[in-house]
């Protein structure tokens, strides 16, 4: 499978760094709150941004995860039940490891 995308808040993503772990679902979900990670293809993460996270005004990072260095499983399924477009959910916290790159958005993020 190809690289796929989790937007997340700089604060979130620097304190992973020291547990080795993301647990953050999406915005304001925590992985306990949610039961998995909010990710998305190439094609979706920009709509993702633009939806969600329009009205966000400080940066965001975008994560480029590798699904084969996941350590949790990684289920594609029906996001959005109306259009029944699939995204990946990560089923377990994110090690940082998995991690290829990190790219700063700065707002605005609703294009």
């Amino acid at each position: 499978m190809d690289t796929i995308y989790h937007l997340a808040d700089p604060d979130d993503w620097a304190a992973s760094q020291v547990s080795g772990r993301y647990e953050i679902s999406t915005r304001g979900r925590t992985l306990a709150d949610e039961g998995f990670i909010h990710t998305s293809f190439a094609v979706q993460w920009p709509r993702v941004r633009a939806a969600f996270y329009g009205d966000v005004v400080t940066p965001l990072v975008l994560l480029d995860i590798a699904p084969d260095r996941l350590t949790s499983p990684l289920v594609v399924e029906v996001g959005d039940h109306e259009s029944s477009e699939e995204f990946p959910h990560i089923y377990g916290p994110l090690n940082v490891d998995a991690v290829l790159a990190t790219t700063i958005l700065p707002p605005p993020h609703g294009r």
